[in-house]
C-alpha cells in the first residue's frame, strides 16, 4: 500500500526541522511498515503555526490538491503526530475530503486507518485536536507570564529595536545557562548622543504649544535625520527622507522615555477571517493596550531623557487638542453610512480617499502635506474632493448595465460550457471500474477475516484486519457515489434564473437603504479610482476567489468581439475586471470600467 506522509515543524517546537521530520517519518513508517505500506510521498510543513487551517499552510494544501487528483500515486495518508496536524476541530474539517476522494488516513494513535463510522476514532482525534490548541495555549501564558515578571521585577530590555534616542549596550552574559553557552548576552539601552537632543527638542516644543506637524517640519528644515533615514540598518524597507507627523507622535507616546521598561502596549488578537466561513481559520491584528493594561519596571532599567511629570504633560496635551477619548484620537461622527467608504483611491497618491462632510453633503477628501508631496515627487494639490452625489447615479447604471441582463447571461453561459467541457474530459469510467473492483475485494476480504474468527482467529487482531477493509470500502462506496453520476451541463433556465436574480437586485439599488446599500458595493468587490485632472472616476469590479461567481475565463477572453473584454492574464486568477464603455456622469465625473 503506498502512502503520503504529512508533518509539521513551528517555531513554537523549538525543533530543528531536520531532526523532527526524520521522528516524525520514523514514527510513521513503524506504522505502516508491518501492513506492507511504503511513503512515496512526503509533504512537511516548516515555520507554520498549527492553528493554520490546512488551506493556508503551503504543503497541506498541496496535499489537499494531490488527494483530488484522479493521478496520485498514493492510496491513504500517514501522519507522525496528531497534534501538530490537527489543531481544534482541523480534523473534522478536512478529514471528509479524504473521504470523499476515498483516500485513507493512519494515524499511530488510533493504531493504523481511521475508521470514517467509528464514533471512537472521532473522539480520539478531538482529544488530540483539543490537546494540540491546549498546548499552544499554555505556551502563550507561560511565555507572557514570563515576559510580564522581567520587566516588572528586573526591567530587563526584552528585545527589538531601541526607541529613537537610544541605542543599545551590553549588559553581561544570558541569565540562561544554555543561552549562554551559545553566546547570547543581554541588552540595555542608553542614550544616543547624536539623537537624544532630538528627543527633547520634540517633547519641549510640544509642551511649549508647538504642534506635531509643525515640529515634524521644522526637524526636517534644520537638515535632521528622521529615524529611518538615521537607522538605515535596520530600515531597509523604508525610503523617507523628511520627517512625518506620525513619527513626532510615536515620539510623544512612549513612555520608556521616562527611564523605565514598559511592556504590554500592544496586543495581538486572532480574529476569524470570514465568519461565515469559520473553516478559513483565523488573523492576526495588532491593536493598541489601554494604558492600564501596560506593564511597567518597578525602578529605573535605564538613563531617562525626559521626567515624568514631562511626558504626563505631553500626554495630557495630546488629549486635550481636540480629541475626548483616552487614545489621543477624535471620535467619530457621521448621521449616515458613507456608500463608498474604503472603496475611492486617489489617481495621483493612490491612497484611500477618507469620508468628509461639507456644507450637508458627503465628500471624498485627498489631502497631502507639502512635505509628502515634496518626498513622493507627486503633482498633488493639498486636498482633493470627489462629491459622492456626484458618482453614484453613474455607478449604479455601470453596475446594471454590467451585471445584469444579457451581458451577464451570456457571461455564465460562456463560463457554464467551458466548466462542462472541462469536466467531460475529466470524467473517467475507468476510475469506476477500480472503484467497483475495490469494493468488491473488501468485501471478500471481510468474508475470509470472519471465516477465520470463526476458525478461532485472535478477535481482537481480526477485529482490526475487519475495520482497516472496512474502511477502504466505505471510502471507495463514498468516492463510487460522486463518481458514477456524469456532469451535467447548466441549463439555459438556470442561467437565466441567475440573471434574473440579479436584475431584481439592481432594480432595488436606486431606493435602497444606504447602510444596505454601501455593503452591496463592499460584497461585490467595487474598487473606484479618482483621476482629478480629467475629473473622471475609473471603476472596476473585482471578484474574490472565495465568492467569485466566474471560475474560469476560457481562452481568457468572455467576449471574442472585443479582444480588450478579458485580458488572457484573467485566467484563473483571484479577481476578473469587466470591460464596458465609458459613462458620462453629472458633473464631477464620467464612470469607466476597466
Amino acid at each position: 500500500m503506498r502512502f503520503a506522509f504529512y508533518g509539521r515543524v513551528s517555531t513554537e517546537d523549538q525543533q530543528d526541522p531536520r531532526a523532527s521530520k526524520a521522528w516524525q517519518l520514523s514514527r510513521a513508517r513503524s506504522l505502516i511498515e508491518p501492513a506492507g505500506g511504503e511513503i512515496v510521498a512526503e509533504f512537511f510543513d516548516i515555520g507554520l503555526s498549527r492553528s493554520l487551517p490546512w488551506k493556508r499552510r503551503p504543503e497541506a494544501l498541496r496535499l489537499l490538491d494531490t488527494v483530488k487528483s484522479p493521478g496520485r500515486d498514493f492510496d491513504a495518508v500517514v501522519i507522525g503526530e496528531p497534534q501538530r496536524a490537527f489543531y481544534g476541530s482541523q480534523f473534522g474539517m478536512t478529514f471528509p475530503v479524504f473521504v470523499h476522494y476515498g483516500v485513507g488516513l493512519w494515524v499511530p494513535e488510533v493504531g493504523g486507518a481511521i475508521d470514517p463510522g467509528s464514533d471512537a476514532h472521532d473522539l480520539v482525534m478531538a482529544l488530540y485536536g483539543g490537546m494540540s490548541k491546549g498546548e499552544r495555549n499554555r505556551i502563550k501564558i507561560r511565555v507572557r507570564s514570563a515576559m510580564k515578571a522581567q520587566t516588572e521585577l528586573e526591567g530587563r530590555y526584552l528585545g527589538g529595536r531601541p526607541p529613537y534616542g537610544y541605542r543599545l549596550a551590553d549588559a553581561g552574559p544570558h541569565p540562561n545557562p544554555g543561552k549562554a553557552a551559545d553566546g547570547k548576552r543581554l541588552h540595555r539601552l542608553e542614550p544616543d548622543p547624536v539623537t537624544e537632543p532630538v528627543v527633547k527638542r520634540i517633547f519641549a516644543e510640544y509642551v511649549a504649544g508647538r504642534g506635531m506637524t509643525s515640529i515634524a517640519r521644522g526637524l526636517t528644515q534644520d537638515g535632521i535625520a528622521c529615524p529611518s533615514a538615521y537607522d538605515r540598518a535596520r530600515n531597509p524597507h523604508r525610503r523617507t527622507e523628511v520627517w512625518e507627523t506620525t513619527a513626532v507622535r510615536a515620539i510623544l507616546q512612549n513612555p520608556r522615555y521616562t527611564g523605565r521598561q514598559v511592556w504590554n502596549r500592544a496586543r495581538t488578537d486572532e480574529v476569524l477571517i470570514d465568519v461565515d466561513d469559520v473553516a478559513l481559520g483565523h488573523e492576526n491584528r495588532h491593536r493598541w493596550n489601554d494604558p492600564s493594561q501596560w506593564v511597567w519596571s518597578r525602578t529605573e532599567s535605564h538613563t531617562p531623557l525626559i521626567s515624568t511629570d514631562l511626558y504626563e504633560r505631553a500626554q495630557q496635551t495630546i488629549k486635550a487638542r481636540g480629541t475626548h477619548s483616552e487614545s489621543g484620537r477624535a471620535p467619530r461622527h457621521t448621521g449616515r453610512p458613507y456608500l463608498f467608504r474604503g472603496l475611492i483611491t486617489c489617481g495621483v497618491c493612490q491612497r484611500r480617499m477618507v469620508g468628509n462632510p461639507n456644507h450637508g453633503r458627503l465628500y471624498y477628501r485627498c489631502t497631502a502635506s507639502r512635505d509628502y508631496v515634496r518626498q513622493h515627487q507627486i503633482s498633488h494639490p493639498p486636498a482633493l474632493y470627489l462629491r459622492e452625489g456626484a458618482i453614484t447615479g453613474p455607478v449604479d447604471e455601470f453596475l446594471r448595465t454590467e451585471l445584469t441582463g444579457r451581458p451577464l447571461a451570456e457571461n455564465i453561459r460562456r463560463v457554464a460550457d467551458a466548466q462542462y467541457r472541462a469536466a467531460l474530459a475529466a470524467y473517467d469510467t475507468t476510475e469506476i471500474d477500480d472503484l467497483r473492483q475495490t469494493i468488491a475485494e473488501a468485501d471478500t476480504k471481510i468474508s475470509r477475516y470472519r471465516a477465520t474468527l470463526d476458525a478461532g482467529g485472535d478477535p481482537a487482531l481480526v477485529a482490526g484486519w475487519i475495520s482497516e477493509t472496512s474502511a477502504i470500502k466505505k471510502a471507495a462506496q463514498a468516492r463510487l457515489g460522486l463518481t458514477e453520476a456524469p456532469p451535467q451541463r447548466m441549463t439555459a433556465e438556470q442561467i437565466d434564473a441567475i440573471a434574473d436574480a440579479f436584475n431584481d437586485l439592481f432594480g432595488l439599488l436606486r431606493d435602497a437603504d444606504p447602510g444596505d446599500k454601501a455593503e452591496l458595493y463592499s460584497r461585490l468587490g467595487l474598487r473606484l479610482t479618482y483621476q482629478p485632472g480629467p475629473e473622471t472616476v475609473i471603476a472596476e469590479v473585482v471578484t474574490p476567489a472565495t465568492g467569485r461567481v466566474f471560475d474560469w475565463c476560457p481562452r481568457g477572453d468572455l467576449n471574442p468581439h472585443d479582444p480588450h473584454r478579458c485580458a488572457p492574464e484573467v485566467r484563473m486568477h483571484d479577481s476578473m475586471p469587466f470591460r464596458s464603455n465609458t459613462y458620462e456622469g453629472p458633473a464631477l465625473c464620467a464612470v469607466t470600467q476597466q
